[in-house]
């Protein structure tokens, strides 16, 4: 069961089965604006991985969706009324009707970029989402190289014989975004699973198969590139 902090309580709360409504407040078009609606589409996913019925919502600026869809976060259903206990996410300074308040911090450093934009998002994803996030060359170069990396592992690993995730990395998984979705926590879990001797490199790519679910940041996408 996702357990998330909420910013209005003070308290962490458990996310009940049932329906539940994603609320992404956004009203700029900044990158503050854009890891908002990541935010949100990152904890629609967990949801979802763990059976929860989501609706995402938000009626983001036409140039903050094009943001977005270059980043494969999912298109929302626009604002309006509907069952279901309700997520609201928001930047620090927004304001949103009474309920659960998932506050995510702001974004510094360059409003664009040249970078792929799945360094975007994996840079963006790098740091807990209560904690700034300096989107300096630095961080982006970092991203792309860890992207380029996993890429051309996960795409080794899968020539290799399949074997399911142990047990242990898969509870890993779900324990980390579970917990307030500590996304930066599952990363450390990959990188672990990376550089494990023991693990079979079958298993190594389901893991990350697996994980990539809830990331969504191509991580099979250079399966069979250079057949």
């Amino acid at each position: 069961m996702l357990r998330i902090f909420d910013a209005r309580s003070g308290e962490p709360i458990d996310v009940r089965p049932g329906l539940v409504r994603v609320h992404a407040h956004v009203t700029a078009a900044d990158t503050s604006a854009l890891r908002v609606l990541l935010t949100a589409d990152v904890l629609a996913r967990a949801l979802e991985m763990g059976g929860t019925p989501v609706v995402t919502v938000a009626a983001p600026t036409p140039a903050l969706r094009a943001r977005a869809d270059e980043l494969g976060i999912r298109p929302a259903e626009p604002d309006a009324p509907g069952v279901g206990r309700v997520l609201h996410v928001v930047g620090g300074q927004d304001t949103a009707p009474d309920g659960v308040r998932v506050e995510v911090a702001p974004v510094t450093g360059p409003a664009g970029t040249a970078a792929p934009a799945s360094a975007v998002r994996l840079a963006l994803l790098a740091q807990g989402r209560r904690q700034p996030v300096d989107l300096g060359a630095a961080a982006l170069a970092e991203a792309r190289d860890t992207l380029d990396r996993w890429r051309a592992a996960v795409a080794g690993w899968a020539t290799r014989p399949s074997r399911p995730v142990p047990e242990e990395v898969r509870e890993a998984l779900r324990t980390a975004w579970e917990d307030d979705l500590d996304v930066p926590a599952v990363l450390a879990t990959l990188r672990r699973v990376e550089a494990a001797d023991d693990m079979p490199d079958g298993a190594r790519f389901e893991a990350y198969a697996y994980a990539d679910r809830l990331l969504g940041l191509e991580l099979t996408r250079e399966i069979g590139a250079s057949a």
